[in-house]
């Protein structure tokens, strides 16, 4: 078994969407909760993760230049991530399949995490 990371990327509108009032943030983190409930009872949840603020910097090049982010480039942010244990990347997307954020149009990032050993 390895470990993939699921980055969880969504628009700022379809952020706003989702948590636009009390009773749709309310349903949003139910539909979440449910989500990594389901993984974890079946065993291929590792770390809930957390989520991110929307702001961010990111420090860029040689020159170490500081500038607004996280993604200036994109309209997609990263607003959290999870950590889930599968057999292959195509299992680990599959499992990415039921995220509550490709029902407003965003998208789950699946990336392996390298072994390293130290």
């Amino acid at each position: 078994m390895s470990e993939f990371r699921l980055l969880y990327r969504s628009s700022e509108t379809a952020n706003r969407e989702a948590m636009g009032s009390p009773e749709k943030a309310q349903q949003s983190m139910q539909k979440w909760l449910a989500y990594m409930r389901e993984m974890e009872a079946k065993g291929n949840l590792k770390d809930f993760g957390q989520p991110l603020e929307n702001g961010g910097l990111m420090v860029r090049g040689t020159a170490k230049t500081v500038v607004d982010g996280p993604y200036a480039e994109t309209k997609d942010l990263i607003g959290g991530y999870s950590i889930v244990i599968a057999d292959t990347i195509v299992q680990a997307a599959q499992r990415a399949k039921g995220c509550p954020v490709l029902d407003g149009g965003g998208s789950v990032e699946v990336r392996l995490v390298m072994k390293m050993s130290m």
